[in-house]
């Protein structure tokens, strides 16, 4: 036997264990010696096993004390029970606290249940101070910032949780979706000697009497594995040391990324769209109570989605009365009126290549055009991506257009002659998908311990 944090661990005996549902059990609590059992979660428990004794464990969520019967509702991380509390001698209890409840399972008249469970043991594991900071169950509201700052005791909030568990289920179909289509997992360095795209918003450290920085994307890093490894993908928190203030941007920020070699950006287009489509379906299907909780329908889109160029909004924008040249950059306010001629998710294709980082390549029979693209929904941009530049010279040439000096990306561009096959690929970022998937409008919502220009803790 192992001891953990306090808490010697053992497996209890064959009868409190036995059910068709995995059981869980718990352990010793080492402070004050109080033995505790926990046989099931509160999911694995129905009205199928009444007369069944069983020991559970989770957070008071109300308690309502009588003259010689005691309601208590117990939650956990899989579901909520009533608890009735009868002929027992029950220490003080007070919201949630954490408890361990023996007993015995009982049919009940409760609307909300379809059974109870009648206590035979209470055992307090942990208090609770009062006043809380939030109320969890949300019956008092609190401002985004407050609930940020007591971030765990937020995770008691169903609709909270609710989030975080359809973000997990988003991630098991991202890495599901993307091996299926044959791409091999990976995971770069957020510690680099050079800026990887030229320089701008990187967060510089010093590292052992050196300059190094903070990775702002692993674009070098996934090129060069496509000499190996064809298909490549990761999904890895990266940082920007953008000074913005919205609902959209984070200084610390989930991506997914992938790296594609002998495909073209129609290519890796059509991986985004499968992708994202496959994604919310799953996500729908397996979180139907979490989008009861939050009140969201998750968006359902069909590949393929809907492709608009460059030249065609700027077209839009001038029928709206905008005043927009050719090769300018798309305002926030432009892509919002864009947004609204094309709802939902749309690539927004074949922008200047001015525009457009060093390594993208210019159309065939366009030069002034570039074989790139971004994922909308709406006015909110997900992903960006494109072909790439695969002939060194080439690289060497557009680094000195853009006033790069090639001698900083000299490690990059010798890779390039070891046989560097054409190709694409493309980042999208995670938090700004789930801000679609969830419905909310504000990208906080759905990272555990965001990172922006104000906020560096908790």
């Amino acid at each position: 036997m192992g001891t953990t944090n306090g808490y010697k661990q053992h497996v209890g005996s064959p009868t409190a264990c036995s059910t068709t549902a995995a059981p869980t059990c718990g352990g010793i609590r080492g402070d004050d010696a109080v033995t505790f059992v926990r046989t099931h979660d509160i999911a694995d428990l129905g009205e199928d096993m009444v007369g069944r004794t069983v020991t559970i464990s989770g957070w008071i969520e109300d308690y309502r004390k009588m003259a010689k019967l005691s309601f208590a509702t117990l939650r956990d991380v899989t579901g909520l029970a009533q608890i009735i509390i009868k002929d027992v001698n029950v220490p003080e209890l007070s919201r949630q606290s954490v408890i361990s409840v023996s007993g015995t399972i009982q049919e009940t008249r409760a609307r909300d249940y379809s059974f109870e469970v009648l206590a035979d043991e209470i055992v307090v594991l942990a208090r609770a101070s009062h006043p809380l900071p939030v109320d969890p169950l949300g019956r008092l509201e609190s401002n985004i910032d407050t609930r940020l700052n007591h971030r765990a005791l937020d995770m008691r909030n169903q609709r909270t949780a609710s989030i975080f568990k359809m973000r997990h289920r988003a991630l098991q179909a991202l890495r599901d979706t993307l091996t299926s289509e044959r791409f091999i997992e990976i995971t770069t360095p957020k510690i680099i000697g050079s800026a990887s795209e030229g320089g701008a918003n990187l967060f510089s450290l010093e590292y052992f009497g050196k300059t190094a920085y903070l990775a702002q994307s692993p674009q070098l890093y996934k090129e060069q594995m496509t000499i190996g490894l064809q298909r490549v993908f990761e999904i890895s928190n990266f940082y920007r040391a953008e000074n913005s203030h919205t609902g959209r941007h984070l200084t610390e920020f989930t991506s997914v990324d992938i790296e594609a070699a002998f495909m073209d950006y129609d290519d890796v287009m059509g991986v985004l769209e499968r992708l994202v489509a496959s994604t919310c379906r799953q996500v729908a299907s397996d979180c139907v109570a979490e989008q009861d909780v939050i009140d969201c329908v998750v968006p359902t889109p069909e590949a393929p989605f809907e492709r608009v160029t460059y030249e065609q909004c700027v077209g839009e924008l001038r029928e709206c009365g905008q005043e927009v040249e050719f090769g300018d950059d798309l305002l926030d306010s432009h892509l919002r009126l864009i947004g609204r001629n094309h709802p939902g998710f749309f690539f927004l294709t074949d922008w200047p290549l001015k525009l457009k980082p060093f390594y993208i390549r210019e159309k065939d029979g366009r030069p002034e055009l570039s074989r790139s693209f971004d994922l909308q929904y709406g006015y909110l941009e997900l992903s960006s991506g494109g072909t790439r530049l695969h002939d060194p010279e080439t690289l060497r040439s557009r680094l000195a257009e853009q006033g790069l000096d090639p001698a900083q990306f000299e490690d990059h561009l010798e890779s390039f002659g070891w046989g560097m096959p054409p190709h694409s690929g493309w980042g999208m970022g995670l938090d700004r998908l789930m801000a679609v998937i969830t419905g909310v409008d504000n990208v906080r919502e759905v990272v555990l311990y965001p990172r922006d220009p104000d906020r560096l803790s908790p």
